[in-house]
């Protein structure tokens, strides 16, 4: 149990939980962590910059404008020093400000400048944290790749009792190690992941598309970057933010796609097809919108380029990972493209279950390998789903 050499930036706000920051500041210290503190006005209220400078050895920051080394932004210098970012405690003022791009102090104008993992430790009154407000501001960064120490249940300071008191310095720091092994299991390697639907145009206002909403592809984009490999997601039209550290390249059609595809395919490891790319095209499209008629309209489709085909049959070194949403006969449509595309691996999902499908937050999938291994995994998050999918194409990776 180990964060030898790793950087953490611990941010600490003003509640009353800021004593436990100095235990997790010598707790972190002799995990083997350089840790450097950015406290809050509020935070000096409860604790002192001397506390943590003693435990640390590193300088304390207090202030935006306080520049300590005149070669360099103090604040910037900082965010791409971290390879970690922990605030604990986290307030509800200070996740609002977060959430809301707000900059008006050292630690909140320093995490917008954060580009590596961010771990917030919520601490405060069970009611203020069952808050709406504080609730939609949690899911917004939530939805931008902060990660949640969720806060436990007892004896709260204002007399309360219930859900709101800070994590304890042990279990913050067990997340931060076991973030650290994952982020090794991947290092070194080159993710290809494709996302969302397609658009084939038909005229300049109507489009044939599908229901996909690109959120699995999306959240395997972070899990990998997570897992510390170098991450490039291929996205159809979605309204979903690009996960942090991942290279995004944005396409419309399955054309589009399918040379966007095959032009990064030979610089990567792993590729991993979510996106769900039409099969059928317009054989003509229409410069001028079509008006409609008293009759029926007849639209011709031709075939388009078969992606997942290419792939297999272009595959050198790649780990090739194919996914297929079906909605009957499920494992024999599964087995059949893992054979015919020529995949180390399919993800097999039955859309036509409750929470399973294109725009749900949950999943649960069938897994095949070309080794032969059936895995299955019952419904859970698509967050879930993505860490545990990774974990399983690491080992086969490691492997083959």
């Amino acid at each position: 149990m180990s964060l030898k050499g790793k950087k953490i930036l611990l941010g600490v706000t003003g509640g009353i939980a800021a004593y436990k920051a100095i235990s997790l500041t010598s707790k972190f210290t002799q995990l083997g962590a350089i840790v450097k503190v950015i406290l809050t006005n509020g935070a000096q209220e409860f604790v002192t910059p001397l506390s943590f400078q003693a435990i640390s050895r590193q300088p304390v920051y207090l202030d935006t404008f306080d520049e300590l080394d005149p070669a360099e932004i103090q604040h910037i210098a900082l965010a791409d020093w971290a390879d970690y970012v922990v605030v604990a405690p986290a307030t509800a003022n200070l996740i609002g400000k977060y959430a809301n791009g707000i900059a008006d102090d050292m630690l909140s104008t320093t995490l917008l400048a954060v580009t590596c993992p961010i771990y917030f430790a919520p601490a405060m009154n069970v009611h203020m944290y069952e808050h709406p407000a504080v609730i939609n501001n949690m899911d917004t960064l939530r939805a931008r790749g902060v990660i949640f120490i969720e806060p436990g249940e007892g004896y709260l300071a204002c007399g309360y009792v219930g859900k709101g008191r800070l994590s304890e310095p042990e279990t913050i720091a067990d997340v931060l190690v076991e973030a650290s092994n994952r982020a090794a299991i991947l290092k070194g390697k080159k993710v290809l992941i494709t996302a969302g639907p397609t658009e084939e145009k038909i005229d300049p206002v109507r489009v044939l598309t599908n229901h996909s909403s690109g959120k699995m592809g999306f959240e395997l984009a972070a899990a990998a970057n997570e897992l510390g490999a170098e991450v490039t997601l291929i996205s159809g039209p979605v309204t979903l933010e690009t996960p942090v550290g991942v290279h995004r390249i944005d396409v419309i059609s399955s054309e589009d796609m399918y040379r966007a595809v095959m032009n990064q395919y030979v610089h990567h490891d792993i590729v991993i097809k979510t996106a769900a790319v039409s099969d059928y095209t317009p054989s003509v499209s229409y410069d001028q919108k079509v008006k409609k008629t008293d009759g029926p309209l007849l639209l011709e489709l031709k075939r388009t380029k078969d992606i997942l085909q290419a792939l297999g049959e272009q595959k050198t070194h790649q780990y090739l990972v194919g996914f297929a949403a079906e909605t009957n006969d499920v494992l024999a449509y599964g087995k059949k493209k893992l054979e015919n595309k020529q995949l180390d691996m399919v993800v097999i999902n039955d859309i036509s279950q409750p929470n399973q499908g294109f725009n749900a937050d949950t999943n649960a999938v069938h897994i095949l390998t070309k080794t032969g291994k059936e895995i299955n995994i019952p419904l859970k998050s698509k967050t879930e789903i993505a860490q545990d999918l990774l974990s399983m194409i690491a080992k086969e990776v490691d492997r083959s």
